[in-house]
């Protein structure tokens, strides 16, 4: 019989790990000799897992999936998972890619309290990586380094921050915003292109990068699970215009996004406004 975590944060966390282990033996079994097959039965195969898993163990729960079709009875639950069931479909089904990840995140509707409700457990699983950063064990920031190697990230470990003077900027390896070389030049900032939105906010977290800022076009399910586990560290999280990100709302949309360590988050939004 299989025993799943009692809280949502821990369950976030299996959930994602258990999606990563399918898409795993996925790109085992079929290869990659045709990549657009591996992107549709890996969509197909962790969105299936992941609600399947969600109607048995969490059944009163609504479900926003960018796999599945969208419902406005999400709007009246007082509990949404946001999940995003393969995020880099296009390195996943490169081979030897590794920045492609599994999102889930639950939204909560705000009961003791006047609001709308917000993020309150997520997990980012990067199972090529064998890593998965969550709200359960929210990894600490600045990394802690418990080695001269590597940054402590709950019970798992990630390559080492590195060290680096420029400002390191994440950005779309395929669709980077036309305004982000115009703001690498004004900071004096590299960037530094990566898949998934997951990967790009987990490199923030473990120092890798600064900074990830994206205004190419976004859904929630791009974002929450990844904000989820910002906040939890301790990250600054918003969109480009200083304005809160808001979840479980009428249009999915959430077009834009920035993630930076606190300390430079006036730097960067008033550089952006700039522009």
């Amino acid at each position: 019989m299989m025993i799943t975590p009692a809280g949502d944060a821990a369950f976030a966390r299996w959930l994602a790990r258990a999606a990563g282990e399918a898409l795993l033996a996925l790109r085992a079994e079929l290869g990659f000799d045709d990549a657009l097959m591996l992107k549709n039965a890996g969509d197909k195969i962790s969105h299936e897992l992941l609600t399947g898993a969600l109607e048995r163990w969490r059944p009163g729960d609504a479900v926003l999936s960018e796999e599945g079709a969208d419902s406005s009875a999400r709007l009246g639950a007082d509990r949404v998972w946001i999940i995003d069931p393969l995020d880099g479909t296009r390195e996943f089904s490169e081979e030897g890619r590794t920045d492609w990840a599994v999102h889930v995140a639950l939204w909560r509707r705000a009961l003791a309290r006047p609001g709308p409700g917000d993020l309150v457990a997520g997990a980012v699983g990067m199972p090529a990586r064998g890593i998965i950063l969550g709200t359960d064990t929210p990894p600490a920031y600045p990394p802690l380094r418990s080695s001269p190697g590597a940054p402590v990230l709950g019970a798992r470990t990630a390559p080492a921050a590195v060290a680096h003077e420029t400002l390191r900027i994440a950005c779309s390896r395929s669709r980077p915003p036309a305004f982000l070389t115009a703001l690498a030049d004004e900071l004096g900032a590299e960037l530094v292109p990566m898949g998934s939105a997951g990967v790009k906010v987990s490199a923030v977290v473990t120092g890798e990068v600064d900074a990830y800022v994206h205004a190419g076009g976004q859904y929630e399910w791009d974002s929450a699970a990844p904000v989820a586990v910002a906040r939890a560290t301790g990250l600054h999280t918003s969109r480009i215009d200083g304005s809160v990100l808001d979840y479980n709302q009428p249009d999915p949309t959430l077009p834009d996004l920035l993630v930076c360590r606190k300390d430079l988050a006036h730097r960067l939004l008033a550089t952006i406004s700039s522009l």
